[in-house]
């Protein structure tokens, strides 16, 4: 059984090695632990904090996560987050990721999350990336497994566009492999 997710939010978390140091939130249902002292739960709130650099992500999980390979659901929206970085793919288990309300300025940083075969819910909105013209073709596009989308649901004639109109899409456009 897993529990509620463990809340490191509002801490004022600079660095992800800050939150080695903090207690989690406690919330209205209580946290567990195994006989290790690790937390029986897949999620994870790093929300409200100050942090840009996530290369000891996954040495947060696994302090405080019993089985941090299995995390489902990470929260890291309204940090100061400009790159996606590889460590997040390291998560293969990730189905939801919110990274709303970051620095996120290159669309390119959306790609490096093809690894997460699982993920089916993701927030972007309030990056700068939203202001490019095909900022929700080129998510969905790249991520075609996602049911959600900035908390809302993608519907198959999104899918359809996306896999149409997106510059790096085949259809439409004659090749060598087309040509008789």
């Amino acid at each position: 059984m897993y529990g509620p997710p463990v809340d490191l939010s509002f801490k004022g978390l600079v660095s992800a090695t800050d939150a080695l140091v903090v207690n989690p939130r406690t919330g209205c249902r209580p946290l567990y632990k195994n006989l290790e002292g690790k937390y029986r739960s897949r999620s994870l709130r790093l929300n409200n904090n100050s942090l840009a650099d996530l290369a000891s992500l996954v040495y947060i999980c696994d302090h405080f996560l019993a089985q941090p390979w299995k995390i489902g659901w990470l929260d890291l929206s309204f940090n100061k987050i400009i790159h996606i970085e590889q460590v997040v793919c390291e998560l293969r288990e990730l189905r939801v990721l919110y990274l709303h309300g970051n620095c996120i300025w290159e669309l390119s940083e959306v790609d490096k999350l093809q690894e997460l075969q699982h993920l089916h819910s993701i927030t972007l909105h309030g990056n700068a990336i939203v202001k490019d013209k095909i900022y929700r073709k080129h998510v969905l596009f790249t991520l075609p497994h996602l049911k959600m989308m900035d908390f809302s649901a993608v519907t198959r004639e999104e899918r359809v566009l996306a896999n149409v109109c997106h510059p790096r899409s085949n259809r439409g456009k004659v090749t060598k492999e087309s040509l008789p």
